[in-house]
Parts: structure tokens; C-alpha cells; sequence
């Protein structure tokens, strides 16, 4: 069974620090596995409240950041998974670039837009 990866901030998190619930409520409808990716600092961790996420949090705080191809590559190890048994959405673009460069089926989430039924379709297609 596929992981879902989910964007912290601006996907999940909003940036209010509050948990974006209908975002979650599709999250919560699939049984897999969830991650949450971010590069948040420890004061960045604490303003966005990232310790009270539903699933289980990664960072590399910044070293590298998620455009750098290098981060998906230490956090798939971490986890001992392999790209094909991921599938993940991001909102910067840059990092969405990054993260499918290393063969992870990403999608682009634009928050500005939140086309969460655009997201559904994705997640659904992609597990």
C-alpha cells in the first residue's frame, strides 16, 4: 500500500498554524500511511504547531531544502521506501519539480486556487 507524502505548509497547515480540515478529511479517508514533509526550523516547527499534525512529521530543517532533489532521497531512506511506493503533493513548485526528479509522482498543489477535488482525483489515480 502506497504512503501518502502531504505538503505541510500551505497544504495541510495553513498559515494560520490551524490544520486545513476539509484537506484532512480526504486525507483521512484513505487507510494508507500518511507523512507529513517540511523543512521547517525548530522555531518554524513550533510557530505552525507541526507537532499537533495527525501523521507523522519529517524535516531536514532547512539542510537540505525540498528543492534539492537530496531531501527525498534521505527521507525516502529514512522510511526504507522506495519512489514507486509514494505518492505525494506539494504547493511550491520548484520542490514538487525536485521531489519528481528523483521519481516520486508528485502533484502540483497550487494553495492559492485549493482545487481539492483536483487533489482527490490525483491521490485516487495514483494509489
Amino acid at each position: 500500500m502506497k504512503t501518502i507524502l502531504v505538503d505541510a505548509i500551505n497544504g495541510l497547515v495553513n498559515e494560520d498554524a490551524t490544520i486545513d480540515q476539509e484537506m484532512l478529511a480526504i486525507l483521512e479517508a484513505y487507510p494508507n500511511n500518511k507523512i507529513v514533509l517540511t523543512g521547517a526550523n525548530d522555531e518554524q516547527f513550533a510557530h505552525f504547531k507541526l507537532g499537533d499534525a495527525p501523521y507523522e512529521v519529517f524535516t531536514l530543517k532547512h539542510e537540505p531544502e525540498k528543492s534539492n532533489p537530496e531531501y527525498y532521497s534521505r527521507m525516502l531512506e529514512q522510511y526504507g521506501l522506495e519512489a514507486d511506493d509514494v505518492v505525494y503533493f506539494e504547493h511550491n513548485q520548484e520542490a514538487a519539480d525536485s521531489a519528481k526528479s528523483v521519481g516520486i509522482n508528485t502533484y502540483f498543489y497550487d494553495s492559492s486556487v485549493r482545487d481539492l477535488a483536483a487533489l482527490k482525483q490525483f491521490i485516487d489515480q495514483s494509489l
